[in-house]
């Protein structure tokens, strides 16, 4: 009758654990986390006979992340984190492979770990324990304690080693779909940082609109450090507590483990994630000081592109773990980020190039002319990277008075800057052997015609001689925009010219005028750029143009011209022609 009672007891007991198993792997269907299955889990293992204590723990190699515990006591589960190294003692329980049950006295336990601690609490002398591998390179624990290692019989190891795998099951579900997550919210962010980054040609713009994607989306912290000639030096950092910039910038520039670290990368060419025992000797991790406590693992990427090592990119995490993942994604924003970083210094240097030869196409200084403030000012256009073809030239007259000129190559790049060249050298050196500007202007179109080039020539050429109360003024042009002059009480008038284009037709004719400029007056010669410099909403400057003429010419006279300039760059949206201007202010002498 015993018999018959011990048996059917032992059936009723193994039909409530299946039940209860059957329940534990539905909720592991729609857990989201591998920690959702602890209530169930741990109170279904307190109620099997014996049982004092249950005791949960995650682990990276011999790192104890956290510790999650229930007793008879107290049986609603306690989650106690951890952070802390324990070394080959902590990582001598990982499982090789697939779950492992192995059963201990507590008292030949390691008595410093928490968990050790808590089973003893509870009244625990022997421990039946299952480790279970987790995605990332982590591993799990479930401990069950027990009063005497008689309990530790076949059935609870049977029943401990099931509830681990539907553990495992179900982390590893879980991380399928995380990934699947995390892969389209990268993919998401990776464009959308794309566009932050490439919306800027300013190496200065791209590297802190870097860091500022990155954090808080990506990390707690973010370090951008480049391969300039003194080094790797850090241009960019950000970090989710402002009160930690500080902290943060003084690491990245000082730190030789971090340099140390940075160096490794760069010369490896490989990507490195560190965390752990990793962080050893470093600012970063529990066994650090300050801020850097907080921090659990940290990232270095290469800044990779076209061929050429630009730097790292480091991210520090405050989470417990880092996704295997997340490799991938960091990979991807890395490129991302060199690349344009890459394409913002490129356009940076050929920029200084291109303004650099422009200026040799330009006058290094304007003479002084007693009796005028000449004033200039030239903004390469910011769309194109190729030289363009405005010039402007001032030549004193071997009598007093100067010889003003300006014009413009069609097009931009090496030949409309040849071009250029031909252009204003021409025009100059037969002014200064005391060609009339007509005769100038028909010898460049000869030159211009001979070339057979397919580009034409705008040129406007204004003589300026004084008699006595101000200057006279005569002007030739051939298809240039027109001049202007600024009245010393402001008003302006525009000086009608005309005329052929150079290097299109053997015979050419010249609109031409004249002018009288009193103390105070000024003309303001200038290129299309000015004219047809666009406003987003569709005005040109030309509308505006006599306006800002009269507004800008009040003040200074030496600097009319560049105000004019400004003026117009600050108007334009669009529009990558340059703008040249040359202004001549006649001034009272005596």
């Amino acid at each position: 009758m015993e018999q018959h009672k011990g048996r059917a007891s032992r059936q009723a007991d193994d039909g409530w654990w299946s039940g209860r198993l059957h329940e534990l792997w539905r909720v592991a269907e729609t857990a989201q986390d591998v920690t959702g299955l602890a209530d169930s889990l741990y109170d279904m293992l307190l109620r099997m006979p014996g049982v004092l204590a249950v005791v949960g723990t995650r682990w990276s190699g011999g790192l104890l992340h956290y510790l999650r515990g229930a007793t008879l006591a107290e049986p609603i589960p306690t989650l106690i984190e951890i952070e802390q190294h324990y070394g080959e003692s902590g990582a001598a329980g990982a499982p090789d492979g697939d779950p492992t049950v192995t059963v201990h006295d507590v008292s030949g336990l390691d008595g410093a770990m928490p968990h050790v601690q808590m089973l003893t609490a509870a009244g625990a002398r022997s421990v039946c324990e299952c480790a279970v591998p987790l995605g990332q390179g982590d591993w799990a624990s479930f401990m069950v304690g027990t009063a005497d290692r008689d309990t530790v019989d076949v059935t609870l190891r049977t029943r401990l080693k099931q509830v681990a795998e539907v553990a495992m099951v179900s982390d590893r579900r879980i991380m399928a779909r995380r990934d699947d997550e995390v892969r389209q919210v990268s993919d998401a962010f990776l464009a959308e940082a794309s566009l932050q980054m490439d919306s800027s040609l300013d190496v200065e713009s791209t590297v802190r609109r870097v860091a500022r994607t990155a954090v808080p989306a990506i990390a707690e912290g973010c370090v951008l450090h480049l391969r300039l000639p003194d080094g790797l030096t850090p241009v960019s950092f950000a970090h989710m507590d402002a009160g930690e910039q500080q902290w943060l910038g003084e690491v990245a520039a000082q730190d030789a483990w971090l340099t140390d670290v940075l160096q490794r990368v760069l010369d490896s060419g490989q990507a490195v994630a560190l965390k752990g025992e990793g962080l050893e000797g470093g600012p970063f991790g529990p066994a650090s000081s300050g801020a850097g406590r907080a921090v659990r693992a940290i990232s270095v990427n290469p800044l990779k592109a076209r061929g050429r090592a630009l730097g790292t990119l480091t991210f520090l995490y405050h989470r417990v773990v880092v996704a295997e993942g997340a490799s991938r994604f960091l990979a991807g924003l890395a490129d991302r980020a060199a690349l344009a970083i890459d394409s913002s210094t490129l356009y940076e240097q050929r920029r200084r190039h291109v303004v650099s030869l422009q200026r040799h196409l330009l006058p290094r200084e304007l003479p002084r002319i007693p009796g005028l403030t000449l004033s200039s000012a030239y903004e390469v256009g910011d769309v194109s990277l190729d030289v363009g073809g405005d010039f402007y030239d001032a030549v004193p007259g071997t009598q007093g008075g100067v010889t003003l000129l300006i014009g413009d190559v069609c097009g931009r790049g090496a030949e409309a800057a040849a071009l250029t060249g031909l252009a204003r050298h021409t025009l100059r050196t037969l002014l200064e052997d005391g060609s009339p500007p007509e005769h100038a202007l028909g010898r460049l179109n000869q030159a211009l015609v001979r070339e057979s080039t397919s580009r034409f020539v705008t040129a406007l050429v204004a003589v300026l001689v004084t008699d006595g109360e101000g200057f006279g003024v005569r002007y030739w042009s051939a298809g240039h925009p027109a001049p202007l002059v600024r009245r010393e009480e402001g008003t302006v008038e525009e000086l009608p010219a005309h005329g052929d284009l150079l290097g299109v037709l053997e015979d050419i004719e010249y609109g031409s005028g004249s002018v009288h400029l009193t103390p105070g007056d000024a003309l303001v010669m200038f290129t299309d750029g000015v004219t047809e410099a666009r406003a987003a909403d569709g005005e040109f400057f030309e509308a505006r143009l006599q306006d800002a003429v009269a507004q800008k010419g009040a003040g200074d006279a030496q600097g009319f011209a560049e105000r004019l300039a400004k003026a117009v760059v600050d108007f334009r949206a669009t529009g990558a022609d340059d703008v040249a201007v040359l202004v001549a202010r006649a001034e009272c002498v005596g």
